[in-house]
């Protein structure tokens, strides 16, 4: 049995019917050639398209010549309205003076500094869930605010109450429903003094979040000029120098910058939680197996998330065939030769996880859920190459490993004493907008172990 994976479009459809797809959903889009693909081009009056899927491009794009592919902002302004300048979107000097604050925060021993407040936040998501048992739900709302808890006392040192995390879940939900990640910009020469065609929904759901994010910023920018701050992420972030220039983030800045954390660390983590839970219902032995393991390791110990491999190994694995970041958008600075194809300068380069997770040239059943598959000699080959849920070179996700120690947490603190299994609902429908979800939700059972 294979895990839902939506289903493809027909190969040819016109650029007006593709637009209406498109915005609908990201994934169902695109054709199933796509899944075997090393390089697809899609043409529109104004720019062209490529999507690559061989390695040695993406490795060129990504790791070996990073600044002559700059971020797209046809991606940047589907999300502005969100994120702002954050360091998602920006490129160049910009970019890199944000970097050269905020990596400080993720970097060597930080991890173990954050671990109380992920254990903390994966103890009350068992709780709750606990209080669940016996009942079927929904189990996107349930992670989305387990993700929450986890980012609020990360980043602020509070605990997230249940009504603002369905507030925030809510405005989140609303503004990836009203917003794809590409809006009309990506497919015409729109100029920068046009606007953007935001949508109504959209616009209120942004000013929602960042409203939040805002009075959050603003008491702490207090905190630290009382000396009262905590030492948490947002603290040692608003308080991190720029080496070069010795400037901080001021608290509009860092709105910009605890946006993207929120989404990295509270929406893709939520998806991906969610995922893994169902998965592991659907899926049962290999549940059982993460639980064992979890029963066997002292969840309070930092030095017990070394020991729980098959846990990892699960995650890894949900990663791959449900990145929840789906595709990543860069553009071509001069000419460039792609597979013996000339590639104009203001070219898009799209790098979708989606279909290169799932290339079924370079991986063994490739839509298998098999987490076995990362001892094999093919899966520690495509994890190298072919393996991107976090990107890869100097704009990898600073909070990588951060976000592997929370999936692994949660998991096992979860199914420890709890078990997850499948209803008679249908199954769940991935869709792409600003992560990967589930259509409808997804629907689970709730049982005492």
């Amino acid at each position: 049995m294979q895990p839902p994976k939506p289903q493809s479009r027909a190969d040819k459809v016109s650029l007006w019917q593709y637009m209406r797809l498109f915005r609908r959903d990201i994934l169902s889009a695109q054709p199933e050639r796509l899944y075997r693909a090393w390089m697809a081009e899609f043409r529109t009056l104004f720019f062209r398209s490529y999507m690559v899927n061989d390695t040695d491009l993406i490795k060129a794009v990504l790791k070996e010549r990073p600044k002559d592919f700059p971020k797209s902002d046809r991606v940047g302004s589907g999300l502005r309205p969100l994120l702002g300048n954050s360091v998602f979107l920006t490129n160049g000097a910009v970019w890199e003076r944000q970097r050269r604050i905020i990596d400080p925060a993720f970097e060597g021993g930080r991890l173990r500094d954050t671990f109380p407040s992920i254990r903390d936040a994966a103890r009350a998501a068992t709780e709750r869930f606990t209080a669940l048992a016996g009942q079927d739900i929904d189990i996107e709302p349930e992670t989305s605010h387990a993700a929450a808890d986890v980012i609020f006392r990360t980043l602020f040192s509070i605990p997230i109450d249940h009504k603002v995390a369905r507030e925030v879940f809510e405005a989140f939900h609303r503004y990836q429903r009203s917003q794809p990640i590409l809006n009309l910009a990506a497919f015409l020469p729109i100029p920068a003094w046009m606007p953007r065609g935001y949508r109504k929904p959209t616009r209120q759901s942004a000013r929602h979040i960042r409203r939040l994010i805002h009075t959050l910023t603003d008491a702490r920018q207090r905190e630290i000029d009382a000396g009262t701050a905590p030492q948490d992420l947002a603290t040692k972030i608003m308080t991190t120098p720029d080496p070069e220039t010795g400037a901080r983030f001021d608290v509009d800045e860092m709105v910009d910058q605890v946006a993207i954390f929120f989404l990295a660390g509270h929406e893709t983590s939520a998806s991906a939680l969610a995922w893994a839970l169902y998965l592991l219902a659907f899926f049962p032995d290999w549940q059982d197996r993460v639980a064992e393991e979890a029963r066997t390791a002292d969840l309070d110990d930092f030095s017990q998330m070394s020991k729980l491999k098959i846990t990892r190994d699960v995650f890894r694995e949900t990663l791959r065939l449900y990145p929840p970041v789906p595709m990543m958008v860069r553009e071509t600075t001069q000419p460039e030769v792609f597979r013996k194809r000339a590639v104009n300068p203001g070219a898009q380069v799209v790098i979708s996880q989606w279909h290169l997770h799932r290339q079924n040239r370079l991986w063994d059943a490739p839509d298998d859920f098999d987490p076995a598959r990362w001892e094999t000699e093919n899966g520690r080959s495509c994890a190298r190459d072919a393996y991107l849920p976090f990107s890869a070179g100097t704009r990898v996700c600073p909070g990588a490993g951060f976000a592997m120690i929370e999936g692994v947490m949660m998991l096992a603190s979860l199914l420890r004493d709890l078990r997850v299994e499948l209803t008679d609902d249908a199954p769940p429908v991935p869709v792409a907008h600003l992560t990967v979800r589930s259509r409808d939700g997804i629907r689970l059972r709730i049982v005492r172990r």
